[in-house]
Formats: structure tokens, C-alpha cells, sequence
């Protein structure tokens, strides 16, 4: 088994797949390590999800992506992102973590749950979906509480409350509302949220006006009880009955693992990881961020259309460096 690299590339989200391609073209020798299953993070998302963006903006390295709809679905990104990896037969090592990354002199050490390998220069594209934003309150490690949404049907007839205002939340709560759920929606701030798919966000709040779908605006929770969820409402404390609570509150890149490779952060909310963002090496020579791990917790700013340009960057400065060298 081969153990050095040119590239060892840390996440096989569509990013990944896109610097494992750009270095296959490019003549260079490279590892795709992945902790899941092909683009993992994107197998986690609802089983019902249409992307925000149109196919042809989720498409790299100019592979088509053809989809039923102009903005295709959860399982049709899952088909072409893995077609991308087979057809072009990409050496991606699957359920497979990476647990620390030491550099020496110019050379990576990678070290993961089943093997070690070094490498010359570190991609991490490990986008922001593994950890979720905790709420921080009493009971939320009630198993009646999750930070992932999959499917409707298994909050068929139940109380469930779904706490957040951005796009999962929002379709979770009109999805499970649809099933036959009670639903009871509740949001930090004073309306659903602005970035809320353009097509959706009507809905919910023609749901939320008729009484359809129960919403707590300027609402947080102070407790969840196995029966029970506690609010701080604009008007005091008000209990409800309940029976799942959905925390969609959002997710966060894995900060310690960017600090442990020497990565600086900004020290204010943002996060941010230092890079150069016309080639998107950090601070760390050799070390390169790629995707939505680039906007630290304004997880917002970076999608595969606007990223998606990162592995090129990446690859050309990588080929460069090494003419000079």
C-alpha cells in the first residue's frame, strides 16, 4: 500500500473531489481520506432536500450534473458525486479518520484510525456539518433530542418542536407539519429567516399565519424535560407539551483540529482561519483550506458553486511552488 503523497486530502465532500481530480490532472500523487461514506456530509442531509443552487452550479471539474428539476435533490448529488469518484477511478480512502496531522521539516505526517502517511502538502476540506451548535440547556441529552433531520414519517402524530429559522429548520418543521405532526416552531429573532430558500419561505409563514404551525418568535429554550420544553418567551416562561425536539441550529467547522495543525483563528465570533486567499494556503506552509471551512462560523459565505474554485487555486500553487523549488 502506498503511504507517500504528493497531496493528502482530509474530507471527500464534493471540494475534496474536486482537489483529488485537479491533482490527478495535474500529475501529482494525492489521497483522498474520508471518515464516512462518499461525500458523507451530503449523505447526512434530509432524505427529502432540494439543493438552493441549479445542478450546473453543484457540477466541478465541468462534469455534467443533470437533474429532473433545475435544482436537483439529496439522492441525485449523491449519484453524480459518486459516478465523479468511481468513473475517474479516485484513490479515496472511505471510513477511515483522520486523527492527527504533524509536520517535520517539509513533511506531513498523517496519522488516522487504520494507517500513517506522509505527504509534501495538506488539503483540509472538511466543511462544517459534523458538529452541530449545542444549545446548551438542561435535558438536551435526551435521546428525544437530535441536531440531524432525516425523514417525516417518524414524527408522524407527535409534539415535536423545531428550534432554528434557517433552511433545515424550516423544512424540517413543514415536512413534519405535512406527515401529520404537531408542529411548533421556534426562532431566536423576530421573523423566519431572510436566507430561507425563496421558494419556502412563503410557505412557512403562510403555515405560521393560519395556525397551522405554531411559532415562538424572540424565543429561547431553558430546559426540555422527557414530556416537556421550557421557553423564554418575550412575555415571561411558557412550558409545552412535547414529545421530539429537532435542534437545528445550525453547524460549526471543527475549530481544534484547525488550531492543532498550527492553524491561526480569529479571536472574535467570526473564527475565521487565517489563509491567503489567492492560493488558500494558511499560515502553516503546505497547509491548504478548500470549501466552506474557509468562512469559520459564517458557514453562509462559502457553497460548492463558490468553492468549487478553491481546488484549482490550490493545484495551480502547488505546481508552481514546486517549478521554483
Amino acid at each position: 500500500m502506498k503511504t507517500e503523497f504528493d497531496i493528502v486530502i482530509v474530507g471527500g465532500g464534493p471540494i475534496g473531489i474536486a482537489c483529488g481530480l485537479e491533482a490527478k490532472k495535474n500529475g501529482l500523487s494525492y489521497l483522498i481520506i474520508e471518515k464516512g461514506p462518499i461525500v458523507n456530509s451530503l449523505f447526512h442531509y434530509p432524505s427529502n432536500m432540494q439543493f438552493f443552487s441549479s445542478s450546473e452550479k453543484l457540477e466541478i471539474d465541468e462534469i455534467p450534473f443533470i437533474s429532473k428539476e433545475a435544482k436537483p435533490k439529496r439522492d441525485e448529488a449523491l449519484e453524480y458525486y459518486r459516478r465523479i469518484v468511481t468513473s475517474n477511478k479516485l484513490h479515496i480512502n472511505l471510513f477511515e479518520k483522520v486523527e492527527n496531522v504533524q509536520k517535520k521539516g517539509e513533511t506531513f505526517t498523517v496519522t488516522s484510525n487504520k494507517n500513517t502517511y506522509t505527504s509534501k502538502q495538506i488539503v483540509v476540506a472538511t466543511g462544517f456539518y459534523d458538529l452541530p451548535n449545542l444549545l446548551n440547556v438542561p435535558g438536551e441529552d435526551l435521546k428525544k433530542v437530535v441536531h440531524y433531520y432525516d425523514n417525516p414519517h417518524y414524527y408522524a402524530g407527535q409534539k415535536v418542536a423545531v428550534i432554528g429559522a434557517s433552511n433545515s429548520a424550516i423544512d424540517a418543521a413543514l415536512e413534519c407539519y405535512r406527515k401529520g405532526a404537531e408542529v411548533t416552531l421556534i426562532i431566536r429573532g423576530p421573523e423566519v429567516g431572510q436566507r430561507v430558500k425563496y421558494w419556502v419561505r412563503p410557505d412557512i409563514i403562510n403555515r405560521i399565519e393560519e395556525g397551522s404551525i405554531k411559532a415562538y418568535f424572540n424565543t429561547t429554550v431553558k430546559a426540555i424535560t422527557n414530556d416537556s420544553i421550557l421557553l423564554n418567551t418575550g412575555t415571561g416562561e411558557e412550558e409545552i407539551e412535547n414529545d421530539f425536539v429537532l435542534a437545528l441550529t445550525g453547524y460549526r467547522p471543527n475549530f481544534s483540529f484547525l488550531e492543532k495543525l498550527g492553524v491561526n483563528i480569529s479571536e472574535d465570533d467570526k473564527k475565521l482561519p487565517e489563509y491567503n486567499p489567492e492560493t488558500m494556503e494558511t499560515n502553516v506552509s503546505g497547509l491548504y483550506l478548500a470549501g466552506v471551512i474557509c468562512g469559520g462560523m459564517e458557514t453562509h459565505k462559502w457553497f460548492i458553486e463558490n468553492s468549487r474554485i478553491h481546488a484549482k487555486m490550490i493545484v495551480k500553487n502547488i505546481v508552481l511552488s514546486s517549478v521554483t523549488t
